[in-house]
């Protein structure tokens, strides 16, 4: 049986800086997905470009830029809007990044994988 959710403790998950990555098995087996704190909130997504199907990260858990405004594919430099996944710059601008659902109470984050779209 899957997880159907992921809890990860909300002081591991600082403002604007390295995302937490973990393993999406439902999506395939080198699936990943990543949460990032932007602007006080949590925002997970599906680890994989809008333009290519590749992981955004250029080392492990390094998604923004260096100006923190945006998160990065590695690859080919698309810009990502942190807080909704919508390409602003790049080849797949106006797409965006499979978003996954995410709650923050009691200093706990809940990703909740059971809620991720299955036609990815």
């Amino acid at each position: 049986m899957q997880k159907q959710t992921i809890i990860l403790n909300s002081d591991d998950l600082a403002e604007k800086s390295r995302g937490l990555r973990f393993d999406l098995p439902q999506l395939g087996e080198m699936a990943t997905g990543f949460v990032v704190r932007y602007h006080g909130k949590a925002h997970a997504y599906v680890n994989k470009c809008a333009h290519v199907p590749i992981e955004l990260d250029w080392n492990q858990g390094e998604f923004f830029t260096v100006s923190k405004d945006y998160l990065i594919c590695a690859t080919h430099g698309a810009h990502y809007a942190p807080d909704t996944g919508y390409c602003v710059m790049g080849p797949c601008k106006g797409k965006r990044l499979q978003a996954i659902p995410v709650t923050e109470q009691n200093n706990e984050i809940t990703i909740h994988l059971d809620q991720i779209k299955k036609y990815l």
